[in-house]
């Protein structure tokens, strides 16, 4: 108690817990090679930290680190994670992070030791209505504005629809539980709050295992980075539009869209492993010349006085965007000018797991899959490393909080969705 919780431009330390977090493994081995799948209940482990928590896991199951495919469900109720020799962390994220390591590369381990022959593998899929929204929205005077408030009359349109599509991989053993991998897209910062939890990504798991006997659940979260769980329509004193009812309601939705068409499933071939990563070369998002002054003494004053104080004439989101741009180009005057991002993937047969380290826009993931050779993709967010936002190029031009926090250049979203669908054209021709 009182690790600092992920997320948010306010400081959060944890006052309690909600419902465990927890880690989910899914290993494969077709006698050559030998992969294996995490699900975690955090909001995101940069890059640097998460090169030796992949190195740890492929030591401890004995294959390359290339095998090892990592996802954050993105809660914004779980601690920070930093690499084990940061200088800069408290002692408690420390501690948690160095903890954290021996964990999953135990969970690991262990799901290589509950391997057994698969009899089938099958995919499904349903459609979530009123569960995800798109959170930008033009405004009726022109501008743009993420998340502008409950029954805002301001609102004109929202800028995008969402990805409804839900996806399930069914996985069925020789005498083994069979396993559920559920994907989905949509904000799990539902709760709110200082007590730890999963947030919806639980509800999902448990609906799931709930209602198919017998079986184990894991949940990967889509591209999501423009989508949250608000439908500003909603009068929340009045309806279920937040708060723990409202991940309750979000996870036994997600998960019953699948359930309710699991004999409808289709089995996919295949049990092939392969894996591959590109590094995809983008630049920082430092500001320009002109924006640079005054978002550092900005940034100053928050770091001094908090949010409210540094900006006391704005209200909520647009306070948070002025303070996440400062704090964004404060953080990049250090950087170098280029950055190298990294996107994998790992393709069982004919179904196939895509990784981006952060937070993609919901154009990202639908053009993945539509452009994908595989039966089935399952792409994931905050995978394998996180780095913020990824707006579209078009959005940039529009404007909004992901736009003004996004740590890396216009044009980064396409070159990831290039990268992303070189390999799997790549793994899908093996």
């Amino acid at each position: 108690m009182g690790i600092s919780v992920w997320g948010y431009y306010e400081p959060r330390t944890a006052k309690g817990v909600l419902d465990p977090l927890l880690a989910t493994a899914v290993a494969f081995d077709d006698g050559e090679k030998r992969a294996v799948v995490l699900s975690v209940d955090l909001g995101g482990i940069g890059m640097e930290a998460m090169a030796h928590i992949r190195s740890s896991v492929a030591k401890a199951i004995d294959t390359e680190v290339d095998g090892v495919f990592i996802a954050c469900t993105h809660t914004h109720l779980g601690p920070g994670v930093v690499a084990p020799d940061s200088a800069s962390a408290n002692a408690q994220t420390l501690e948690y992070s160095k903890w954290l390591i021996t964990r999953l590369a135990d969970i690991a381990f262990l799901a290589i030791n509950d391997l057994a022959p698969v009899t089938k593998k099958l995919v499904t899929r349903g459609e979530v209505k009123d569960v995800a929204f798109i959170r930008r929205y033009r405004m009726k005077d022109g501008t743009v504005r993420t998340n502008p408030g409950w029954q805002n009359p301001d609102v004109d349109h929202a800028l995008g629809t969402p990805d409804e599509e839900s996806q399930l991989l069914i996985i069925k053993r020789e005498g083994k539980p069979e396993i559920g991998i559920v994907n989905f897209q949509v904000h799990p910062d539902v709760i709110g709050g200082e007590f730890l939890s999963a947030d919806y990504p639980k509800f999902v798991r448990d609906t799931y295992e709930l209602n198919v006997p017998n079986s184990r659940c894991m949940y990967l979260n889509g591209a999501q980075g423009d989508l949250n769980h608000t439908d500003i329509r909603l009068d929340p004193e009045k309806e279920c539009g937040t708060g723990y009812d409202r991940a309750r309601y979000m996870g036994r939705k997600i998960a019953m869209s699948v359930i309710s068409n699991y004999e409808l499933a289709k089995e996919i071939d295949g049990e092939k492993i392969s894996y591959a990563h590109r590094m995809i070369t983008t630049k920082f998002n430092k500001g320009t010349p002109e924006e640079i002054p005054a978002a550092l003494e900005l940034a100053k004053r928050y770091h001094e006085l908090g949010a409210e104080a540094a900006l006391p004439k704005l209200q909520d989101m647009e306070r948070t965007q002025m303070i996440a741009k400062a704090c964004r180009i404060e953080s990049m005057q250090s950087m170098p000018d280029n950055k190298e991002l990294i996107v994998c993937a790992i393709a069982v047969g004919d179904m196939v797991f895509a990784s981006f380290p952060g937070e993609p826009f919901t154009e990202i993931g639908r053009q993945i899959k539509a452009s994908s050779p595989f039966a089935l993709t399952i792409p994931a967010c905050c995978a394998n490393g996180y780095e913020g936002y990824y707006p579209m190029q078009s959005a940039f031009k529009e404007g909004g909080y992901e736009t003004l926090t996004a740590r890396y250049v216009e044009e980064t979203a396409e070159l990831l969705i290039t990268g992303s669908t070189e390999i799997l054209n790549l793994l899908g021709n093996k």
